[in-house]
């Protein structure tokens, strides 16, 4: 799956967004902030979580963290990172390319108010070496089932 899936996705969802494929890692916040020449706040980080039995995405910016009290708020329980093979095996994606876009599976996508910050944010598209240019409503509008306040920004 990876890129060819989220450029397919795009292409019968959003034809007006970029593909952005170079040969940099972009498969860090920091990495692929050096790779696209923007802040690492800019980078929109997609999470793969177990809250309980349901598995989620959620999309933050890249300098934020996961906040325990908002996620147990909000999704009814602890939130876990899945193990880099399970967020392949559930998302079609590998670990540092893992988007809400083209997934292998039917997951709920929920976007962070920390991502609207910003006129566009980068989320990865499928590869290590794969991002997307994007307007943080028209992300949400895309693949979001709603906005979410579950990470903390830096001190």
């Amino acid at each position: 799956m990876g890129v060819e899936s989220v450029r397919k996705w795009l292409g019968e969802h959003a034809p007006e967004l970029r593909l952005i494929e170079g040969t940099a890692s972009t498969a860090t916040v920091a990495d692929a902030a050096a790779a696209l020449g923007v802040e690492a706040a800019r980078i929109a980080k997609t999470l793969a979580l177990r809250v309980g039995d349901t598995v989620l995405l959620v999309v933050s910016r890249g300098d934020a963290r996961l906040d325990n009290q908002k996620c147990k708020a909000e999704f009814g329980g602890r939130a876990k990172m899945l193990d880099a093979g399970e967020a392949e095996a559930l998302t079609g994606h590998p670990v540092g390319g893992v988007c809400p876009f083209g997934l292998a599976t039917d997951l709920p996508v929920y976007c962070d108010v920390s991502i609207r910050d910003f006129i566009t944010v980068f989320p990865a598209a499928g590869s290590r070496t794969a991002s997307v240019e994007v307007a943080p409503a028209r992300l949400a509008e895309l693949v979001s089932r709603r906005w979410v306040d579950v990470c903390r920004l830096p001190e």
